[in-house]
């Protein structure tokens, strides 16, 4: 927290650029790094944050889905820009509430961000803008979706229609653990009252974050992501184990198709409906035997993908943030990317993606931070009473690297997680490990 307040005061000194970050998460701490790194001119916030965000930026107590606290937050500090990271808070209208009192926001609407919040919704808007991806029935009953699932055939694709964290979607050929995961998310009485079957979708998957201001797109570049709590992909879902980038098996012409296939029509749709989309839209993708489809639709960076999108990128993400939302992109200059590879590895609580096990004493991120081409993001942290970091949630951190290829990334993130002590917890061993071994 000192050094934090040390460096507002050096910036404001400066006229900084003030930008405020909503969220408590790896991403958010992810985006908060990049800032930081890229130039000493940001005076950077987060609210609520986490005690690493703290080592970087000036912490604001406040609930991240708030929007009235939030839109006066950024009023008090006088910010420049706000962003919203998690999709709680956009769904909830956060970044509505900060452009109401006329502070630019980079996020979505509530309205648009229901291509997150309503995976029936997506559906719909994929149909009318011609956007490829799997047929799917919206089922509000389980004989529906036994009927859907027995027309679809195995592996069953069930996906629950709200936010889920990234843990609403059950993929099985076990036909009983379909319809039982359909029962549990209708039966939920927080829950959207529906649920979305798919037919399976063959073929590697891939990440791509859109920026858009409501009008033009511009790409990051890919990465690919492990939803499987473990090796060889097995266990359940969860919100995200690991990540890598660049993706050197993915086609030279990846980002154009999605371009012109997915993002530009999509962000034209939503525009044609009276709901400009400006922020990131993030594209599922699968590349199947049939070609590119979309898997799904997220309305913000994704997590843990951020981490190694944003340790790739050389242009200013400020900049960035900045044009999409000022309606700006049109005018930004071509995005630069470094040439290393990068690899994130999440540190998981005892029990995670289920009950886990919070309070628990966290070591080495210090040791693992001096590593060379390692930096720690934190996630699910806290600081205890007497001082000591423990863990706050189920993904605690996640370890990110960089190196001249994947297989030196990999290497390097693999010695920081070796550098932490967390009792219970556990990772995957094989993130980006079959592509490191063929590039």
């Amino acid at each position: 927290m000192r050094r934090a307040a040390r460096r507002a005061a050096r910036v404001r000194r400066l006229g900084a650029v003030k930008i405020l970050v909503i969220g408590s998460g790896a991403r958010e701490h992810a985006i908060v790094h990049r800032l930081a790194q890229e130039s000493d001119s940001h005076e950077l916030h987060a609210a609520p944050g986490n005690p690493g965000i703290g080592e970087l930026a000036q912490l604001h107590r406040l609930e991240a889905t708030d929007g009235v606290a939030v839109a006066a937050l950024a009023q008090q500090l006088a910010v420049d820009l706000v962003v919203v990271g998690p999709e709680a808070p956009l769904v909830a209208g956060v970044a509505d509430a900060v452009r109401m009192v006329g502070i630019p926001a980079f996020g979505p609407s509530a309205a648009a961000a229901a291509l997150e919040g309503s995976k029936a919704f997506a559906k719909d808007v994929m149909a009318s803008a011609s956007v490829p991806t799997a047929m799917a029935h919206v089922c509000t009953r389980v004989d529906e979706v036994a009927a859907a699932v027995d027309a679809f055939g195995p592996p069953y694709v069930i996906k629950d229609d709200g936010l889920a964290a990234g843990k609403g979607v059950v993929v099985t050929s076990d036909r009983l653990e379909a319809l039982e995961h359909a029962r549990t998310c209708l039966a939920n009485p927080e829950g959207a009252g529906q649920v979305v079957v798919e037919e399976f979708l063959d073929g590697p998957e891939i990440s791509l974050f859109c920026v858009s201001d409501g009008t033009d797109v511009v790409a990051l570049a890919p990465a690919q992501d492990f939803k499987r709590a473990l090796d060889g992909d097995a266990g359940p879902n969860t919100g995200g184990m690991g990540a890598y980038s660049p993706l050197p098996w993915a086609p030279e012409s990846l980002t154009a198709d999605v371009l012109d296939r997915v993002a530009r029509p999509t962000i034209a749709e939503m525009a044609h409906r009276g709901t400009p989309f400006a922020g990131v839209l993030y594209v599922g993708l699968a590349l199947t035997s049939r070609g590119l489809r979309v898997i799904e639709f997220n309305a913000r960076f994704g997590d843990p993908e951020t981490q190694v999108v944003l340790s790739r990128l050389a242009s200013p993400l400020s900049t960035l943030l900045r044009a999409a939302a000022t309606g700006a992109l049109a005018d930004l200059p071509r995005l630069r990317w470094s040439e290393d590879a990068a690899v994130t590895v999440v540190v998981a609580s005892h029990g995670y993606p289920g009950a886990v096990r919070s309070g628990e004493p966290i070591t080495g991120t210090e040791d693992a931070n001096a590593l060379e081409g390692v930096h720690v993001l934190h996630a699910g942290t806290a600081v205890s009473d007497d001082g000591a970091l423990v863990s706050s949630g189920g993904r605690v951190l996640s370890v990110v690297a960089t190196g001249g290829s994947l297989a030196e990334a990999r290497a390097r993130a693999y010695r920081g997680v070796d550098a932490i002590g967390l009792p219970g917890s556990h990772h995957r061993t094989d993130i980006a490990a079959r592509v490191a071994e063929e590039a």
